[in-house]
């Protein structure tokens, strides 16, 4: 991880990467480095440069290790970056599944290109409520708790799994590989949610069946 200070040491952002054989997400790129989040905190430090100036931090290391390139995840949706930044340093898409677009930027052309992997193919296996997560974020625990509360107040049996290596993550049913709400097999959520949230997700399975 690198953290991005000002001149006060003050935070403003950060990138988060790994090797993709240790990718915490459904994705397949032996030779890759990839980027598991990035963020630049407040208004005030955005379209500034600093998510290109951590992504050239990325891309040096991963050139010094004499890897094939880069690659991340991105959407237009929830909870992860947008593919634009991508784009304007020099990433082309090279794969799309659902909401989920894979980026990459190579400078060994022999290399093959990154892939997702199918996640929907993972889904059927989880019958009535299930909940898979894992603490490569830090913000799963508070919202695996709040979950698990709520579905006991509403008198629903929901199965809580910890998702405990990047093995197991990349075998997940979802995109975003560390947290999956499921009912049937069939994703409700691939990102971590409040109580609020959850509520509304209950009422409408509820008033559904």
């Amino acid at each position: 991880m690198k953290i991005l200070k000002d001149a006060d040491n003050k935070a403003i952002g950060f990138i988060e990467y790994v090797p993709a054989a240790h990718a915490w997400r459904p994705i397949h790129a032996p030779g890759f480095m990839f980027i598991h989040c990035m963020y630049i905190y407040g208004n005030q430090y955005k379209n500034q440069g600093y998510g290109s100036q951590l992504l050239k931090h990325c891309e040096a290391e991963a050139k010094a290790k004499k890897m094939a390139g880069v690659c991340a995840m991105t959407s237009k949706g929830t909870w992860i970056i947008d593919g634009r930044l991508f784009e304007k340093n020099g990433y082309a898409p090279v794969d799309q599944r659902d909401r989920f677009d894979l980026y990459s930027k190579k400078w060994d052309v022999s290399a093959v290109d990154p892939k997702l992997l199918d996640w929907t193919a993972q889904q059927k296996k989880y019958q009535g409520w299930q909940l898979l997560y894992a603490n490569q974020c830090p913000w799963h625990e508070k919202s695996v708790n709040a979950i698990k509360a709520t579905a006991e107040a509403y008198g629903i049996d929901i199965k809580v799994k910890k998702i405990n290596s990047a093995k197991e993550a990349r075998k997940a049913p979802s995109g975003f590989g560390v947290f999956s709400l499921l009912k049937d097999g069939k994703l409700l959520e691939d990102h971590y949610i409040s109580a609020t949230r959850f509520k509304n997700i209950l009422e409408k399975e509820l008033h559904a069946s």
